[in-house]
């Protein structure tokens, strides 16, 4: 049920309820005071009627000594009491009064239909009235809720954009003091805290990466000039992994400020795959297995989708376990493994930089193959399959312009 529904829906019970309650208090005085009227009257009536009775005169309407009285009036009356009774025992009511007088009771009646049914006339008029003023109030609560619940979708979408990564996604105020209203201000001083935050770590992480640069590639020639040997060989691997690094630091910097441009030609998926899978040797110089179900030609960036699949590929083989398989299915590319799968953080939230589950890195591998894919345009997509193991899909059918008209078979 939502917000609008509950807020209509419970505006509409209140005023049903008051409607309801006002009704009955309505109602309840209402009758009390036409009972109060009614006996004041047969009251000075029945004085008078003492009075003649007294004189030797009874009216047409005075009754002396009558049969069927009820018997509270009798027995009140017999006390020397001057009582009046509502009677409601038959099928049309009736007001009684009576007093005694010497050995004889004088009574009055007179029948209380008028102000029965001005009672049922006023409980038709009071559930009228209240019904239209729960439908009015229903009608006015659902369109408040509506105009609330506008708001409130607004600041849930633009609040999911900036979760997406739009940071210049903001709110447009609408005046007002209400709660709504000030949600609009935090939520935009929450997305410009945000996007100066994060614009100043992607600064400094760029800045880092531009200043070790040099120094970096000074380190990878001396490291080439070292005499052979074993201490060599480490001192040059690890010399590759810093550069290796720093390149990616500097492609992420790059893919987060948005200055990428694609520039397409038409290629052969299979063959992409393939040299992905080669870049993207395992240990011990394992290669990961092609398999081209059904190829195709793309319009795409053969570049940045090499980069995707060889990141995919790497990663596969670096946290999930052997056999690692590429898949091309006309458009669609699936790199699986038969490892643990994927960590549920990350198919919940996506690949995060300088984060991994294992502790392992630094996280810039899928970081870097989805931003890429979203340069594409492609959805990239992280799964874990139901007999085990991690499955990427990389979607590029967007950019599909004919099938191959004669591929290669499977690797």
């Amino acid at each position: 049920m939502g917000l609008r529904t509950k807020i209509g829906a419970a505006i509409t019970v209140t005023a049903a309820l008051v409607a309801v309650l006002i009704g009955f208090v309505v109602h309840h005085r209402t009758g009390v005071n036409q009972l109060e009227t009614a006996r004041e009257t047969i009251e000075s009536r029945l004085t008078a009627a003492v009075e003649d009775h007294a004189a030797g005169i009874d009216r047409q309407h005075t009754l002396v000594n009558p049969d069927g009285m009820p018997a509270p009036l009798r027995e009140a009356a017999e006390h020397g009491k001057r009582a009046t009774y509502l009677d409601r025992s038959g099928r049309e009511p009736v007001l009684w009064a009576a007093t005694r007088l010497g050995d004889d009771m004088i009574v009055l009646k007179r029948p209380y239909r008028r102000e029965t049914r001005n009672l049922e006339d006023l409980d038709d008029v009071l559930w009228a009235a209240g019904g239209l003023g729960t439908a009015f109030s229903g009608i006015v609560g659902v369109s408040l809720a509506t105009f609330a619940g506008r708001r409130l979708n607004a600041s849930a979408r633009i609040a999911e954009r900036i979760a997406d990564g739009d940071l210049t996604a903001r709110l447009r105020p609408r005046g007002g003091k209400d709660e709504i209203a000030r949600l609009t201000i935090a939520v935009n001083t929450m997305a410009d805290a945000l996007a100066a935050r994060l614009q100043a770590e992607r600064e400094v992480t760029a800045n880092i990466a531009h200043e070790l640069r040099t120094p970096v590639a000074g380190l990878v020639a001396a490291a080439a000039l070292l005499p052979p040997g074993r201490p060599a060989e480490m001192v040059q691997e690890r010399a590759r992994r810093v550069h290796t690094l720093m390149e990616d630091v500097l492609e992420v910097a790059r893919l987060d400020a948005d200055a990428e441009r694609v520039e397409t030609d038409v290629r052969t998926l299979g063959d992409l795959a393939r040299r992905a899978a080669g870049a993207a040797a395992g240990p011990d110089a394992a290669r990961a297995e092609v398999r081209v179900v059904r190829d195709c030609l793309v319009e795409t960036d053969a570049r940045r989708v090499e980069r995707i699949l060889t990141n995919l590929v790497t990663n596969a083989y670096r946290h999930g376990a052997e056999p690692v398989v590429a898949e091309v299915d006309d458009g669609i590319i699936r790199v699986r493994d038969g490892g643990p799968g994927f960590p549920e953080p990350l198919l919940a939230h996506g690949p995060q930089r300088f984060r991994t589950e294992s502790g392992a890195g630094l996280g810039l591998g899928l970081t870097i193959a989805a931003g890429q894919a979203r340069v594409l345009g492609a959805p990239l997509t992280f799964a874990n399959r139901p007999e085990g193991g991690a499955e990427a899909v990389l979607d590029l059918r967007g950019a599909v312009r004919g099938p191959v008209p004669s591929g290669p078979g499977p690797e």
